[in-house]
Formats: structure tokens, C-alpha cells, sequence
């Protein structure tokens, strides 16, 4: 893309599209808008550096926050594209980069700050790769990692629950490990307009219709029902549709009459 064009854009405008395309999993526009973050942010930076080096005043170009939180977002949803696409060796060349943020010999308070949040990120992504990946042995160390970073228990477990029927793993005990905060989920999911909470539930009842607790899974996606509309998301709904009907057998009166209401609420 032309340096003109580029220095026209805003990084966080592009921002809110890459995140538009994380919502609709269109993981090669992902890539695509990634990259030009990243060039965005790259422009941006060595006009600074030139305005800097010539005694100039700095061009004003807001941002929410320091160029370095773009790079390293830049990259870490790179790295996520590239984990759902299977492109398994790429994605870890990305966390790689964003582990280790490599910006300037000195950085300011908010900067290193950025690269401390980057590192955790990075940490925490990785584990999810690798069991994606079905690397088994890292389960109990994951496991570790959750328990002391609770605000990653969500995306973990759904990590865990999607691979655990992907490779074939009993994860029972690690749900008991994490049920207190497996009971709040359904509380929080009422307060907190998050996706992440969807993809714990429907992944949640994918597991347990395939260990054969059927109940359990028709109340899991009774949840992601919810949440599917409140997101305002019909792909996640149609997903959850399809679950239901694979489900409607085992589920009791009660919840059939809570799947009724619900569609009414959609209508």
C-alpha cells in the first residue's frame, strides 16, 4: 500500500475492522488487515522518527494508545489467523515476536507496560496453540497457568473442552478443578456482553453430549442460545440451532419451555 494512503489511515478505524473480522472469522481478511495495521503503524512511526531527527515539531496523530500496542496486536491476531487456518508453525513465529516486542533502545512507562501485557499474551496464546495442537503433555502446566490467571479461565477452558473432543481427552477432572468458577460463568454471562462467554457454553455442550451428559449439554446450550442473540450474531445462532436439534430428545420440559421463550424473545 502507498506511504500516502497509509498515513491518511487510523490505527485504531483499522483496529475495529480487525476486530470486525475476528467477530465473522474471516481469518484471511484477518491476515490481510493485520498486515496493513502493522504497515500503518510502521509509517506512522518512522515519520516520527524523521520529524524527530530534523529538530520538526511531531505530526499530530492520536491514538488510544502507544504505536507499540498496534505492532504487537498487529501480530498477535496475525497469529491467530494463522492458528485457525492450521498454519501451526507460522502462528508460532508470530507469538515469538510479540513475546519479545522489539520497538527502540529506550521505551516510556506506557510503552513497557505494553511490552509486560505482550509477554502475558503471548504466554497465554501459546498454550492455546499447543493444545489446539494436541499437545497433551502441556495440559497440567496449562491447567497451572489458569488457576493463577483467573481473567484467562474462559478462553482456556474453552481451549481445553474444544481440543478435549477434537483428540479424544477425558478433561472431567480439570472442569472439577475450575467449577466454582465454572458456576459463576452463567451469572457473569448475564453482565458481560462477551463473546468469550458464547464460545465456553457451545463448546461446553459439545463436550458434554460427547461423554454422554446430556442434560448438562442441553443446559450449556440453552446459554449459548442466549448469548447468540444478545451478540446479535445468526451465525452463532444457527450453530447453536443445530446443536439444540441434535440435543431435543434428551432435554426435560422444563428446558424445552425455556427454548420456547427464547425464540419467542428472538422473534
Amino acid at each position: 500500500m502507498q506511504t500516502f494512503i497509509l498515513k491518511s489511515l487510523k490505527p485504531d478505524i483499522i483496529v475495529e475492522m480487525l476486530n470486525m473480522a475476528v467477530g465473522f472469522e474471516n481469518w484471511s481478511k484477518v491476515l490481510e488487515t493485520a498486515d496493513i495495521l502493522y504497515q500503518c503503524v510502521k509509517c506512522i512511526h518512522e515519520e516520527r522518527r524523521e520529524r524527530q531527527s530534523k529538530g520538526w515539531s511531531a505530526s499530530y496523530n492520536h491514538t488510544e494508545h502507544p504505536l507499540l500496542y498496534y505492532y504487537g496486536y498487529s501480530l498477535e491476531m496475525k497469529g491467530l489467523a494463522f492458528q485457525k487456518l492450521g498454519r501451526v508453525e507460522e502462528a508460532r513465529a508470530c507469538i515469538g515476536r510479540y513475546a519479545e516486542l522489539k520497538w527502540m533502545d529506550t521505551l516510556n512507562e506506557a510503552e513497557e507496560q505494553v511490552v509486560q501485557d505482550f509477554k502475558h499474551k503471548a504466554r497465554a496464546n501459546r498454550y492455546a496453540l499447543e493444545i489446539e495442537a494436541g499437545q497433551a503433555e502441556l495440559l497440567e502446566e496449562y491447567v497451572g497457568f489458569l488457576y493463577k490467571h483467573p481473567e484467562e479461565c474462559v478462553k482456556g477452558l474453552t481451549t481445553i473442552m474444544e481440543a478435549a473432543v477434537r483428540y479424544g481427552w477425558r478433561i472431567d477432572r480439570i472442569l472439577h478443578t475450575f467449577s466454582e468458577q465454572a458456576a459463576g460463568f452463567a451469572i457473569e454471562s448475564y453482565s458481560s456482553n462477551n463473546d468469550d462467554m458464547y464460545h465456553y457454553f457451545y463448546h461446553r455442550a459439545i463436550y458434554e453430549q460427547w461423554v454422554g451428559r446430556l442434560v448438562d449439554a442441553v443446559e450449556c446450550i440453552l446459554q449459548a442460545i442466549r448469548l447468540a442473540h444478545e451478540l446479535g450474531m445468526d451465525r452463532y445462532f444457527k450453530r447453536c440451532a443445530v446443536q439444540w436439534e441434535s440435543l431435543r430428545e434428551a432435554a426435560t420440559k422444563e428446558q424445552i419451555e425455556r427454548y420456547r421463550a427464547l425464540l419467542k424473545r428472538i422473534e
